[in-house]
This record gives C-alpha cells, structure tokens and sequence, in this order.
C-alpha cells in the first residue's frame, strides 16, 4: 500500500516518536508499504511521521545516490528504535530537500559522522559508525522521529526567507507526483 505522504503543517511531524517492540501490529506489511511509498514518491529515505505514524522507524536505500557517494551502493536499511549515540563534532554544509517539505531545498550542517545503535526489521541489534551522505541521510531521518525538520536547522536569515514558500505549502500550494495529505 502507499500512503500519502504527510506534509509540512502537520502535528504529527512535530511529535518525538514512540519505541517499538516487535509485537508491533503488521510490522511487516508496515515496512513493506515504508519501502514502496518511498520509492513511488521517488525518496531515498522516510521515517514512519512522514506516513502519519508517529512511532521510531524509518527506511533508507541510498544506492540512487552511489555516483555520489560510491560507499552508498547496496546502502539499503530499516532502522527500529534508534539512538544516535555519538557525532564527530565538525559540521558540513550539504543540500537536504524533503518529502514533507515539497521543492524546498536548503543546506544544512551536520555531523560528517555518527554511531547509531538500532534494530532491524527482523529485531537484530545494530551499533554502527557511518559517515558521509550516508550518515546525513540517516541524521536527517531520525530528526523526523524527534520532531525535527531540516528547515528547522538552517541559518536564521534563510529561514525568514523561506517562511512564504513554507505558508504557502501548508496551504497546498505545490505540485508533486506523489500522493500527499495536507495538515487537518
């Protein structure tokens, strides 16, 4: 099933999303629908408050980005539960856009790299290093489950620059090819 994507307005994209066990009901059809929403709405990552569920999972398959980042061939994951445990303390600027936030596209700094301790869809403990585009990805979704937004995290000037386009998103005013569900 796809669902449509949640958009910017949203509560549920403010709300720190809640653990899981693996009793969860239908996680894996609920993965199984992750994955393919994401890919319909041509996204290399998608944390579950994007689908209007505010519980701590997301996907990220990152090989559409391997010219890039060669390390990102085959970089295809669910992440349960996860905690960011530590982060090289440089920043980087990078260019992050999001499916929540519809044509919108800013830099944001963030940690080169980071450890992660998670589990996967079959609930096998993970305590990972990653680095690269590959930790930018996985950053920029678990903000998702702590209520977090990229735009949230750029520079204070640009982001009164784009408080109109974020109004008028809120009010539907964008055109994407994937299915969409404004805030209620």
């Amino acid at each position: 099933m796809i669902y449509p994507i949640v958009i910017y307005g949203s509560p549920v994209l403010r709300k720190v999303a809640k653990e899981i066990d693996q009793d969860y009901p239908n996680l894996k059809e609920f993965i199984a629908d992750m994955w393919e929403t994401m890919y319909h709405s041509d996204g290399i990552g998608l944390a579950s408050p994007q689908v209007g569920k505010s519980i701590r999972l997301f996907v990220i398959d990152g090989t559409p980005m391997e010219e890039d980042d060669p390390t990102l061939k085959d970089f295809k994951r669910v992440f349960i539960n996860p905690q960011i445990k530590e982060r090289v303390e440089e920043n980087i600027l990078y260019s992050e856009g999001c499916l929540s936030i519809p044509l919108i596209r800013e830099e944001v700094l963030r940690p080169p790299k980071i450890r992660i301790e998670y589990y996967d869809e079959d609930f096998n403990f993970h305590d990972e290093w990653f680095e690269g585009v590959a930790a930018r990805i996985i950053q920029h979704e678990y903000d998702h489950l702590e209520g977090i937004l990229f735009t949230d995290k750029v520079a204070p000037l640009k982001k009164r620059l784009l408080k109109n386009k974020l109004q008028a998103i809120v009010k539907g005013k964008f055109n994407v090819d994937y299915k969409y569900r404004l805030a209620k």
